[in-house]
Order: structure tokens, then sequence, then C-alpha cells
């Protein structure tokens, strides 16, 4: 039997698909699309939804999807340009000693579970996520939150595999780096 999903609750999830989406978008007006592209999709859907998982969840899944028609539309637009220069935020190397293993152990992120329910952790990852460069964020957010293959994501950003790979590891560093200094590193960032 399908659950009931009221539009004013739908309304009260709109600023988090918002953040989502601004994320993974990085343009507030295609965002904008997105979420209500979304909603109007889960308004008309509503009988579908069967409520084995939150409303929440069902509409992250369904912008999700949003967010894929919009990064292929603007694949399919845009003019063939050389892709985007990946400019390394920081020389990632210093991380690495001559043996492939971290110079300086990573900092202790206490209890990353605890950590992941907390509002600002997500805020201070969305800061670090907006200091990388489009494409690399994009990848990361694919990956990470949307949960697509690597194929899916050169598909998408029009990259090869090992190019996708690099973007992906440059992001995980790069957002390391970001997030001990900012977060985990910085006791008062949480405090305040």
């Amino acid at each position: 039997m399908p659950a009931e999903v009221s539009p004013l609750e739908l309304e009260r999830l709109r600023p988090y698909l918002m953040r989502f989406a601004l994320l993974q978008l990085r343009d507030r007006s295609a965002a904008e699309d997105a979420v209500q592209e979304a909603l109007l999709a889960a308004l008309q859907g509503a009988g579908q939804f069967a409520g084995q998982s939150s409303v929440r969840t069902w509409l992250i899944g369904i912008l999700k999807h949003k967010i894929v028609d919009h990064i292929r539309k603007a694949a399919r637009e845009r003019l063939a340009a050389p892709p985007e220069s990946e400019i390394l935020t920081e020389d990632l190397e210093i991380f690495f000693g001559g043996d492939g293993h971290f110079t300086d152990p990573p900092l202790d992120w206490g209890n990353p579970e605890s950590a992941l329910e907390e509002r600002r952790f997500f805020e201070a990852l969305e800061r670090c996520l907006q200091t990388l460069p489009q494409n690399t964020a994009r990848a990361f957010m694919m990956r990470e939150l949307m949960g697509l293959e690597t194929e899916e994501i050169c598909k998408e950003l029009g990259v090869s595999p090992s190019n996708c790979w690099v973007m992906l590891y440059r992001a995980r560093m790069n957002l390391r780096a970001c997030l001990e200094r900012t977060w985990f590193g910085a006791g008062t960032a949480r405090a305040g």
C-alpha cells in the first residue's frame, strides 16, 4: 500500500535538496531547476511512494536522476572545447615519502560516524568541496554521494578512466587536507 506524501512535507525538504543540488551543479539556477523538477516528479509519482524509505531518501534518489539529466544535457550543449584544466591546489607529493607511505599519518578523526551526523561537519565538507576545481568536485560527488560507477562518471564528464581516478584521488587528498585544517585539526572550528 502506497504511503502518503504531502506537498507541505516536500516543501520542507526543499532547502536540503537545494544544498545537495548546489554542491553537485555549482550553479544556483541549475540547482533550482533540478530541485523543482525533482519535487514535481515526486508530486506526480506520490502514489508510487511505497514508504520503504524516508521521504527525504526517496527525494534524493529522484534528485540524483535530475542532476545526472542536467549534466548530460549540459554536456550535449557544450561546444567542443578542450577539457577544463584541473589545477592541483596543493602539491600532493608533500604528503608522501619516497616509499609511498604518508610522511605524516592522518590526524585522529575521532569517531567518524558521529562526525558524519553533525550538521557542521557537512557545512565544512561543503566549504572544502567549493575549493576544488569544478570537474574534480563533480567527480567526487558523483562517486561518493551519488554512488555512480567510474564508467558512468567518465561518460558524464567526458574523461578517461585514468583521468577520473586521478581526479578522485586529488579530490580525496585535497578534501583530507582541507578537513584536517578546518574541521578535525581545528577544535575551535567546531565550537563556534
